[in-house]
């Protein structure tokens, strides 16, 4: 486990500072400069609303690169990024990944060797530049959003906290929490039950004692993936050191800076911080309309990963105490992160996908080949996990990977086990291998009924009736796991064709153009079989 470090680095030059900023993708503008470089960025400088605009043009670029908004209507001080994420193929090439299957290895075989963060001097940092003590109302340093019209209020949603050493039995924990200041420099904070941040708030709960931390915007983007590590616990526990996955991820050491106000640390290359208190039972409604009906998750509020629009609670709060950024000259940089998007899907299941690979490859290595976690299955909610068995004893451990994914992560509903011929990215194929090799009567599984899943799903919160629909009231109708492998020894009886797409070159029958007229009408499964021949 990490331990506290709180030796800093000395002073260093401000050209040693700028060198080591441009060296790779360790901070948010350093990576704009790289893809605006690679042509992977669109940018305009015409006013876009917080209020309904941001995220309704992200939806119309969904999937697409990165879009940076250079005029933000009442916010004159900021810029606004978003769908960072958005495009997969631009984050293999970021991080020098080959494919999607070399991008999960990775971030596993970074699971067990993190690079510890490295602790530099306040006059260094540069999210220390420009430092407001005491503020009165964080409002104006912020880019609320409002994601849909069923919302009565803009929210916070992109703020990664930062926990450390102390705080996190030694180590380092990033993660999200959806804010919103309605008290001026007191927000909500809201906690899924059984995330690290919720084992952290229930260490202090009977003591009554505020947490220090530090909420970060505009981050590395190495910190934005494993802050999207959520309910992976068997591998990344309470105490792991998150912050040094994260510098093993992006090859370079994150760097930490001591906070000014509280006793904990925060990312020293963010674009802005708000330093706090957590206090876990001064608990509040999260909107207005809540409130005054004194009802949790009935009323419309910030959209969910799983699809569904979300709803208010209670939640505890976050008292700041401190805004800190970078010259507000420059321009801060918030990252506008939309809820059920690609840019939020590829966050969220990045470090899951690894993380549930790792978790099979410490079960029985060399069988999982590499997981996958599809649009649709909606971040949390499921998994497809590819195995090769090598040999008649690897039979079975197929199930042995469904039954732990299911268990490990609180609330998945399907996990998905297909063989190395079916390709796992493709939900057609996917879908295919379910049609032609299940048998219903002993291939799907239910491990768990009546465990602890989460109140982000609407079926999940029915279970609540006619009390108020929250994680206490609530129960899990439980996961279900799908065996969808060959049988060893069978593979000669659920043998695919193969076509010798290898054997021709079209470019050598075809123009260009008469390729592209042809591949233009190519939809769907297609593209998947075309490529293997199948």
């Amino acid at each position: 486990m990490q331990q506290p470090v709180h030796k800093e680095k000395p002073a260093t030059t401000a050209a040693a500072q700028e060198r080591a900023l441009t060296s790779g993708p360790r901070d948010l503008r350093s990576t704009l400069e790289w893809l605006r470089a690679e042509g992977d960025l669109i940018e305009t400088d015409k006013p876009v609303d917080p209020d309904l605009e941001v995220t309704g043009l992200q939806k119309h670029m969904d999937g697409g690169c990165p879009v940076m908004f250079h005029n933000v209507k009442g916010k004159p001080n900021h810029r606004v990024i978003t769908n960072l994420f958005g495009d997969m193929n631009v984050i293999n090439k970021m991080f020098g990944w080959k494919d999607d299957v070399a991008r999960t290895r990775h971030i596993a075989a970074a699971f067990r060797k993190p690079l510890k963060p490295e602790i530099i001097s306040q006059a260094d940092a540069p999210v220390q530049e420009h430092v407001v003590l005491d503020p009165k109302d964080v409002n104006p340093y912020m880019v609320p959003i409002r994601h849909t019209v069923y919302e009565t209020e803009l929210t916070v949603g992109s703020g990664i906290r930062c926990v450390s050493f102390d705080q996190f039995d030694g180590g380092t924990d990033l993660g999200y929490n959806r804010m919103n200041f309605r008290w001026g420099n007191v927000g909500t904070f809201q906690i899924s039950p059984g995330s690290h941040m919720w084992q952290v708030a229930n260490k202090y709960y009977k003591e009554d004692q505020p947490i220090p931390i530090s909420m970060c915007f505009g981050v590395p983007p190495a910190c934005t993936l494993l802050a999207g590590a959520g309910f992976d616990y068997a591998i990344l526990p309470m105490g792991c050191d998150e912050i040094g996955i994260a510098g093993a991820v992006q090859g370079t050491p994150i760097r930490l800076v001591k906070c000014r106000t509280v006793d904990a640390y925060t990312l020293a290359d963010a674009e802005l911080v708000l330093e706090g208190y957590v206090h876990p039972r001064d608990r509040r409604f999260e909107t207005a309309q809540s409130e005054e009906a004194g009802v949790q998750g009935r009323f419309h509020f910030h959209p969910e990963w799983a699809g569904y629009m979300g709803k208010a609670y209670k939640a505890p709060t976050f008292h700041v105490t401190a805004v800190t950024m970078r010259r507000p000259e420059s321009k801060p940089i918030i990252y506008c992160l939309g809820v059920h998007m690609l840019d939020d899907h590829n966050i969220d299941t990045t470090v899951r996908e690894a993380a549930i690979f790792e978790l099979c490859e410490r079960l029985q290595p060399g069988i999982v080949q590499t997981v996958v976690i599809p649009y649709c299955m909606t971040d949390w909610g499921g998994c497809i996990i590819q195995v090769k068995k090598r040999h008649q004893i690897d039979e079975g451990w197929q199930r042995n990977f469904l039954g732990a994914a299911l268990s490990c992560s609180q609330g998945m509903r399907l996990a998905i086990a297909v063989s190395e011929d079916v390709d796992p990215y493709s939900m057609d194929d996917v879908m295919w291998c379910l049609t032609t090799r299940v048998n219903p009567q002993t291939d799907i599984l239910n491990p768990i009924p009546g465990g602890r899943g989460q109140t982000f799903m609407p079926a999940e919160r029915m279970t609540a009736g006619g009390a108020q629909w929250t994680a206490s009231n609530t129960r899990f109708e439980g996961g279900m796991g799908i065996d969808a492998t060959v049988p060893f020894g069978y593979e000669s009886d659920f043998m695919r064709p193969v076509y010798p797409v290898d054997k021709v070159r079209p470019e050598d029958f075809f123009s260009k153009e008469d390729l592209a007229n042809a591949k233009s009408r190519m939809h769907g499964w297609v593209h998947s079989l075309a490529r293997s021949g199948r």
